[in-house]
């Protein structure tokens, strides 16, 4: 379960199989993979929490052992003098019933430590093979999929392109990539609300990439929760459609910080709407002062040109990273061998 939303866990499928949280997977020569339960069932831990409501409204919630032992914490929300209630004040950020912000603290580290473990794994294997690898994000409705195709169309003649593919539910997205060109595996999360460094490193095995590819990680639209996941990516790529509001990085800042790039997406409709341009960009900069901005619009191709050279540079810089590992590999053996050898 995600300790931000809540999300279930347990129905992921790739490409149409079904892949439970947990399970160990082989991947055969012939592309195919299977799964396997783990030895264990699941048992919770002794230890529960309880939640108490007090005259007030007021919520507080203490962990309750089985020695009789209660342990209380309080603060994890504020009051505003509107009468809000600020759920995002607490160490955990976030807010779960039930939940002491402590536990929550420590959920939450321990999901993100096994897949920072899945993230470094696939980090490995791009770097070794020269993959420059980029998870777009962004809320639903923004354009990702037509910018991803128009990008595919533009560069499938001079690179080697793949695309892992992040919705809840259907393969409509997968189906869309395909036609524009390039291979793609779709993964649907079913509740879940994001990719995760494991769903990316098994979909990863079966599409086996070319050395020195472009792989592109189409996220679930979701401004939240993939924030938080690394999937080994070289950069997180935020685009914001210009028909949402201007201040979505001051209300989802957590994503704009983690992003390197941010696509104003749609700015052939600026005429047409209500959005402050100047003044979305100035809040995603408040947010993350490194952010690179570029205006695009993926159904006119307008600001393409530089997104585009941006990606180039991008593989260039990987392709040069790799030479240079090489060559010290390559040092390093003949270093090696020179000692070894006879005198």
């Amino acid at each position: 379960m995600c300790t931000n939303c809540g999300c279930a866990a347990g129905e992921t499928r790739i490409d149409g199989e079904s892949v439970h949280e947990h399970e160990h997977w082989h991947v055969h020569a012939d592309g195919t993979a299977h799964a396997h339960p783990p030895a264990h069932p699941y048992r919770p831990a002794a230890p529960h929490e309880h939640a108490h409501r007090h005259a007030d409204g007021t919520v507080h919630s203490h962990e309750h052992a089985h020695d009789g032992e209660h342990r209380h914490a309080h603060g994890d929300h504020a009051h505003a003098a509107d009468g809000s209630v600020d759920y995002g004040r607490g160490p955990a950020g976030a807010h779960a019933p039930g939940l002491s912000q402590s536990r929550m603290v420590q959920i939450e580290r321990d999901i993100l430590s096994k897949n920072d473990a899945y993230a470094a794994q696939n980090r490995s294997r791009f770097a070794e093979q020269g993959i420059f690898a980029l998870n777009l994000v962004s809320s639903p409705g923004s354009g990702k999929t037509t910018l991803l195709c128009r990008t595919i169309e533009a560069l499938a003649a001079q690179h080697a392109l793949y695309v892992v593919e992040g919705d809840q539910q259907t393969s409509h997205d997968a189906e869309r990539i395909r036609a524009a060109g390039a291979p793609a595996l779709q993964i649907n999360t079913g509740k879940g609300c994001h990719l995760d460094a494991q769903m990316v490193g098994h979909a990863v095995q079966k599409l086996a990439p070319a050395d020195g590819a472009l792989l592109f990680i189409e996220n679930v639209g979701n401004l939240v929760c993939p924030a938080a996941f690394d999937l080994g990516e070289a950069h997180k790529v935020a685009i914001l459609s210009v028909t949402e509001g201007e201040d979505k990085p001051l209300k989802y800042p957590d994503m704009f910080r983690a992003a390197s790039l941010l696509l104003v997406n749609k700015i052939d409709l600026l005429p047409y709407v209500n959005f402050r341009l100047d003044e979305a960009i100035a809040y995603a900069r408040r947010v993350n002062p490194q952010l690179q901005v570029m205006q695009v619009s993926a159904t006119t191709g307008e600001g393409f040109a530089d997104w585009l050279a941006w990606i180039e540079a991008g593989l260039a810089a990987q392709a040069a990273k790799r030479q240079e590992t090489v060559a010290a590999l390559k040092r390093r053996i003949a270093e090696l061998e020179a000692r070894l050898a006879p005198r």
